[in-house]
């Protein structure tokens, strides 16, 4: 990343003080932008037009990362907030993006959009080929609905917005939440506790057979500014590690990591999700340089050591 680019931006990163917005800031604040607002979500609603276009007055470059976002649980009960207001933020914000005349908008959308059954690895290309997996779908929908604003808005305003397509993401400040959990800070937080409480067994949701693809944060904060500074086009770009491990094994590895010596109870009443996650990762490479470079279990031991720290 070049300090000639980022010395003259004025910055505005959305979800700036979330799971990825944390570890972008830090990544950020090093390039040393002309400027860099990151608002609360108790400062600014981006849910409202009026706060947007407040938010972006004097702004180059936007990097939207705020969501409503959680696990499969989360996702089956509200799966209409999930909708509405990951719709009306990047509706709102792209709109008055555009009408305050800013330079570049950088949309961070979910793997979440690709069909139930896309072809193994997950290519762009096939981004449109079927519907979502079902327990997701409000949520990637209506992240996927930045990528159609942004080329119609392309199209006909001129508009430079880009769409990435990370995939599922873990690292330290993750959110642990039992509530609202992915997969991975999930597993860690059953297993440490079970660990703590000397329980004999740990309750897993599905079958363990699913795959996921899963990508370390401090990567994912590095290739979103990349695609920032240097990719100006219009289709979208996968962001992954290109790697693939089942829940199974992603639940027993984490059990060694965390010392837990009971038994893993797989709940099979609970569904798996999408049957398989991992993304051809080439068009990041070529237009922009991106690739993971962190292993997966250097990842998963920083990731525990930060969560035993906190707790």
């Amino acid at each position: 990343m070049t300090q000639s680019f980022w010395s003259t931006q004025r910055v505005l990163v959305t979800g700036g003080h979330g799971f990825v917005g944390s570890h972008l800031l830090s990544q950020l604040k090093e390039l040393k932008p002309r400027s860099v607002s990151a608002p609360k979500s108790s400062e600014v609603d981006f849910r409202d037009p009026a706060q947007c276009a407040q938010a972006l007055k004097n702004i180059d470059l936007v990097i939207h990362l705020a969501a409503n976002v959680g696990g499969i649980g989360y996702n089956q009960k509200f799966p209409g907030a999930l909708f509405y207001d990951n719709l009306l933020m990047g509706v709102h914000l792209i709109e008055e993006a555009r009408k305050a005349s800013v330079k570049k908008f950088v949309s961070v959308g979910t793997i979440c959009a690709y069909p139930k059954f896309s072809p193994i690895p997950f290519k762009e290309d096939n981004l449109w080929d079927g519907y979502p997996e079902e327990t997701n779908a409000p949520y990637g929908l209506a992240k996927k609905m930045m990528l159609v604003q942004g080329q119609a808005y392309r199209q006909q305003y001129g508009f430079n917005s880009i769409y990435l397509l990370p995939v599922n993401m873990y690292g330290p400040a993750d959110n642990f939440s039992p509530d609202s959990s992915h997969v991975v800070p999930a597993l860690i937080k059953k297993f440490l506790d079970a660990k703590k409480s000397h329980d004999p067994e740990v309750v897993v949701w599905g079958t363990g057979k699913p795959t996921r693809e899963f990508l370390y944060v401090k990567d994912a904060a590095q290739g979103i500014l990349l695609a920032a500074e240097k990719f100006n086009g219009d289709q979208p770009v996968n962001l992954g590690s290109s790697s693939e491990i089942s829940i199974k094994e992603l639940a027993e590895t984490i059990q060694i990591i965390v010392g837990y010596t009971g038994k893993i109870i797989w709940d099979e009443t609970k569904p798996d999700g999408q049957p398989r996650r991992k993304l051809d990762v080439s068009r990041a490479q070529t237009e922009f340089g991106f690739s993971a470079t962190t292993d997966f279990i250097t990842g998963l031991h920083q990731t525990v050591e930060w969560y035993e720290t906190k707790n």
